[in-house]
């Protein structure tokens, strides 16, 4: 998988040496940027906006993203919680929208009293549980109910990262959906993006659309989901404003986005420290950035993260093959052409960071965590958000 973001932006001029190794830092500058192309788009497009926590939960930055959207999409109890806690949107409120592949019994009564939204990922589980969502509202609860459906129209240039892949567990497939699975359901939900732009929504719409149109009238509204690549330059924001209001005027249904990586694109990069070099074939650094810890998704999808000044266009410039502290002989990050000397104590940084990484972090290994910094790349402040010890690590385990 290609990244198609990795714009240094402000942190082309950011000193690495000002935070400890490893460190994200999150220019809350760009954060504010891309949050104000989202309302733009909210507003022309008459639409409600909500921030994926799944993809980036700072909350240290809730009462910024409050500023600006409507609230926030959950994928759980935990992050309902976080959701109602930290981020009040737009209207001092802010709307939760809560899906989950699998429920608990033992969580809904508390996600309904937290959440605006409880999508179910099919008719069953939601008829399985409609004693404790009327329970809920007889006692007050006010919530509605939502259903995931699959377009079964694959659009994912991964496909273990595509929940309309071959078997998919991500929501009922379309082509089974009858009148009866929609009963008590107030509105419908499909995500099959990921970073991606306009054209493959518009083409996802009009597969599913012939099997929604006759619902229309009995629905409230129509969530989109994630994988929006919105804030990207090259994104058709005209194209998607045209699109959203058309939509809009077609069904009578109001329309969500959750966009997630676009709240944070290009606003967080990773700095890490080279520890040890040696020769083996070539030349392989050891850097207290690991993959498998920090990057995850750089094994998973995987893909090769950008590099903050990379010698690219440097043909004479040597590859270094860099790889994490742990044990895994898979924690490889990939071969690059190092903007530094390649000697330990020298200090490197990848791009693109704030959005996944910082929620996928691990321990494995005892790897420490890297520590959380807000950068202001306006008015350069600089502040420690979090950082993690030995205790973090150890109440992890048993």
């Amino acid at each position: 998988m290609e990244t198609r973001a990795g714009d240094p932006g402000a942190f082309a001029r950011f000193d690495l040496n000002r935070v400890p190794s490893p460190a994200f830092v999150v220019d809350a500058a760009a954060v504010r940027r891309n949050l104000a192309i989202l309302r733009d788009v909210r507003d022309r497009g008459g639409i409600r906006m909500l921030a994926a926590l799944k993809a980036f939960s700072m909350w240290a930055l809730g009462p910024t993203v409050s500023a600006y959207l409507d609230g926030v999409c959950a994928s759980g109890l935990y992050e309902a919680r976080l959701g109602r806690e930290e981020y009040s949107g737009l209207d001092e409120k802010g709307e939760v929208a809560t899906y989950c592949a699998g429920y608990k019994a033992v969580d809904l009564p508390e996600i309904c009293a937290l959440s605006d939204h409880i999508i179910f990922n099919s008719p069953g589980q939601h008829d399985r549980f409609r004693p404790i969502l009327d329970a809920q509202r007889a006692n007050g609860g006010r919530f509605d109910i939502g259903l995931r459906i699959n377009p079964l129209h694959a659009e994912g240039e991964v496909a273990k990262y595509d929940p309309c892949q071959p078997h998919s567990r991500l929501g009922f497939p379309i082509d089974q959906l009858r009148p009866e699975h929609l009963e008590g359901v107030e509105g419908i939900h499909f995500h099959s993006l990921c970073e991606q732009d306009f054209v493959p929504l518009a083409r996802t719409w009009a597969a599913v659309e012939p099997s929604l149109r006759h619902y229309f009238g009995q629905l409230k509204w129509l969530n989109f989901g994630g994988g929006h690549h919105i804030t990207r330059a090259d994104y058709q924001r005209e194209e998607l404003i045209a699109f959203l209001q058309q939509v809009q005027q077609q069904t009578g249904l109001d329309v969500y986005l959750e966009p997630g990586e676009a709240v944070a694109l290009d606003a967080g990069i990773l700095v890490g420290e080279l520890l040890d070099v040696i020769d083996n074939g070539m030349p392989v650094a050891v850097t207290d950035i690991s993959a498998t810890c920090h990057m995850p998704d750089v094994i998973e999808a995987p893909y090769r993260p950008a590099m903050l000044g990379e010698r690219i266009a440097d043909p004479a410039a040597p590859l270094v093959r860099l790889g994490g502290p742990s044990c895994l002989a898979g924690d490889i990050i990939g071969d690059y052409a190092l903007p530094v000397p390649a000697e330990p104590g020298r200090r490197i940084a990848f791009l693109d960071q704030a959005h996944y990484s910082m929620v996928k972090t691990n321990t494995f290994n005892g790897v420490p965590l890297p520590s959380i910094w807000l950068w202001d790349s306006e008015t350069d402040e600089l502040r420690e958000v979090r950082s993690f010890g030995y205790e973090d690590f150890k109440n992890r385990l048993s």
